[in-house]
């Protein structure tokens, strides 16, 4: 039987099969197999979801999930060390145009929140996790407000933009640019539920 990562490793991704695979897997075995994807992987995967899908802020924060209260996405970045980490997303009132979150790690008392505002990328399809905007105001149950481009969280989040592809019903994969840069950093998130 296939793997994410086996998926993955065929040299010619076949998209349809990544997305039903990950959408047959039980929520615990797809956060599983999402975090069993190396940085290599995760590059090939971001190029191969060019275009695949539309992505709106409901697949982040469901509509049934009541405004001001989290969604979580596990993730794994491309990174050597500390590459599990959560994104955190809430929508901040009924008919909002984007989503307010941060980022949850082991490494978060170092490098702080990582506050953002979700938006609509350029390029249909992507969304925008813009760390140059911190929300204006903290939601319950997340961390204080910091900004991102002082102290350690600069090296991290400061001048940065994650663009997100749909990779199936539950997963996406983003990029990180830095100062209008691609960046070689990916990572893969999985919402809950």
């Amino acid at each position: 039987m296939p793997t994410f990562r086996s998926l993955l490793e065929d040299p010619n991704i076949d998209m349809e099969a990544v997305g039903a695979h990950l959408d047959g897997l039980s929520h615990d075995e797809r956060v599983r197999q999402v975090h069993a994807i190396p940085g290599g992987l995760q590059s090939r995967l971001y190029a191969a979801a060019n275009g695949l899908g539309e992505l709106d802020m409901g697949y982040f924060v469901p509509a049934d999930t009541p405004d001001r209260q989290f969604v979580r996405h596990y993730g794994k970045n491309s990174l050597p060390a500390f590459s599990i980490f959560e994104k955190r997303f809430a929508r901040p009132g009924p008919d909002s145009a984007v989503m307010w979150g941060y980022n949850h790690s082991a490494m978060m008392p170092l490098v702080g929140p990582g506050h953002f505002v979700l938006r609509q990328g350029p390029q249909a399809g992507e969304l925008h996790v813009d760390y140059y905007s911190v929300p204006p105001e903290r939601i319950d149950g997340a961390p204080p407000l910091a900004p991102n481009d002082r102290g350690i969280s600069t090296l991290v989040y400061g001048h940065m933009i994650d663009v997100l592809r749909r990779v199936s019903d539950h997963v996406t994969i983003g990029r990180a640019v830095k100062k209008g840069q691609d960046t070689p950093n990916y990572f893969l998130l999985c919402r809950e539920g």
